[in-house]
């Protein structure tokens, strides 16, 4: 086997197998990580999924875990695997610069965010900071100071955002598993054009600190190559932490256990569009596919929309208010410096008044009790998770689009961060242009595991 095939077999084993070779001894997390820093080497700059690596530090990690698989004393369920940090999480070391020029490199940076920390506790090996649009504002992945990010598929086409070079590292073999942020759909949209497994849990249930600037539409998340990596880092990462006080009580779930048991019996709605999206024929087809798939698995399915409005106005509000926010305290030579883009919506921020916030948040609640109704009926709601293929990489939106937003291609994903519920992207094919196509599985909030098993069924049917 050549070197590339041999660190290709090492970087592509999902983290659950691995795990269990590292306590057999028949790899080390020391092969594993050499194997994944090659791939890096590889492939970054075809795709730009980093913004950092720190090689040395990676690998003085692996030597300690496997030190510690050699006296049978691992410290957790992640221990020895080789995992990616979205740049805007905090981790002690290393800068977090959010895809920013206006964030000062010389820190200090003496702190661990909960799910950096939670990581480390279990023995974790990190490779570095993955790329992400400036504040992760938008739900592609480019910035003045980082560049842009393609598609692990065909790198001159966008790898979604805002978790973009999480997506392509983990695609590609360059982590293991990734952390990434979901405040609009920024771990379903990169999961969904880049084809893999990318979930958002309930709000809440993975701790954050600092608080986002977005508030309770983001959510921490897990993003991986197979539905039950996902599980495994969730379990991981959906530790307690008193600086969120915003999060769920802990949750003793084992999120792997949970994947069993199958969808028999549940009830699905299979909403094609919401009943107002246009979706591309090629995904439209794809999906129902899958509401297929669900119905020779034993699930009830109904073709049902759950009943609202598009809610995109009340999102802006909320969403462009928190960047506004995020950016409180520069003067107007320091933004100069902004994304274009981040730089309008800031603006477009500041017309809003507190009877346009107030009234988005009125509107936001609505929908959650709508869909809280709605799932009283349904256990689970299928949709695509976006309505059109990826496009060139570098833009907000495809050439000839009739908007100007990254919301206007995202419908299926932005409600949900309305409604704080878990919902996942799992790969369901791919285009005629050999993209990939993702289907959406949503759940009532705080029926994660459901949402897991049900997309870990589909995964082993398919």
């Amino acid at each position: 086997m050549s070197s590339a095939a041999a660190n290709a077999d090492l970087a592509l084993r999902p983290a659950i197998e691995l795990v269990e070779l590292f306590r057999t001894g028949e790899i080390s997390p020391v092969d594993v990580t050499e194997a994944v820093l090659a791939r890096i080497d590889e492939f970054q700059p075809m795709v730009n999924a980093y913004c950092l690596v720190d090689a040395e530090r990676a690998l003085a990690d692996a030597r300690a875990s496997q030190d510690r698989y050699h006296r049978g004393e691992p410290v957790g369920r992640v221990d020895g695997v080789p995992i990616g940090v979205k740049d805007v999480f905090l981790t002690a070391g290393w800068p977090t610069r959010r895809g920013s020029l206006l964030v000062d490199t010389a820190g200090p940076w003496d702190d661990d965010a909960p799910v950096v920390a939670a990581l480390r506790r279990e023995g974790a090996v990190l490779l570095g900071k993955t790329t992400t649009p400036e504040l992760g504002w938008k739900g592609v992945t480019d910035s003045p100071l980082q560049g842009v990010t393609g598609n692990p598929f065909d790198p001159t086409r966008t790898a979604g955002g805002s978790s973009g070079g999480s997506a392509a590292a983990v695609v590609l073999g360059l982590a293991t598993l990734a952390l990434g942020t979901d405040g609009g759909g920024s771990i379903r949209i990169p999961a969904g054009f880049s084809g893999h497994p990318g979930f958002k849990p309930t709000y809440g249930r993975v701790p954050l600190w600092p608080a986002s600037p977005f508030g309770t539409l983001a959510h921490a998340g897990p993003m991986a190559r197979t539905v039950a990596d996902a599980a495994l880092m969730l379990s991981v990462i959906a530790a307690p932490d008193s600086r969120d006080w915003t999060a769920l009580a802990p949750d003793p779930t084992d999120y792997v256990g949970a994947l069993t048991g199958g969808v028999d019996g549940l009830r699905v709605a299979f909403s094609p569009d919401l009943g107002y999206v246009s979706v591309e024929p090629e995904i439209a087809t794809a999906v129902a596919a899958v509401a297929a798939a669900f119905e020779r698995l034993g699930a009830r399915v109904d073709l049902v929309d759950p009943g609202f409005d598009d809610p995109v106005e009340a999102f802006h509000t909320l969403w462009f208010a928190g960047a506004a926010d995020a950016l409180h305290g520069y003067s107007v030579d320091q933004r100069r410096v902004l994304d274009p883009g981040l730089a309008e919506v800031t603006e477009e921020a500041t017309t809003f008044g507190l009877a346009d916030y107030m009234a988005a948040s009125r509107r936001r609640a609505e929908l959650g009790i709508l869909m809280g109704r709605f799932h009283e009926r349904y256990d689970l709601l299928l949709t695509p998770t976006l309505p059109i293929a990826a496009f060139a990489a570098g833009r907000e939106v495809p050439d000839g689009w009739t908007q100007r937003r990254w919301t206007s291609w995202t419908p299926f994903t932005y409600p949900f961060n309305l409604t704080q519920q878990p919902a996942i992207s799992i790969p369901c094919g791919l285009t005629s242009d050999g993209l990939p196509i993702g289907a959406q599985i949503v759940a009532a909030r705080h029926h994660d595991a459901l949402v897991l098993r049900a997309a870990h069924t589909l995964e082993q049917a398919r």
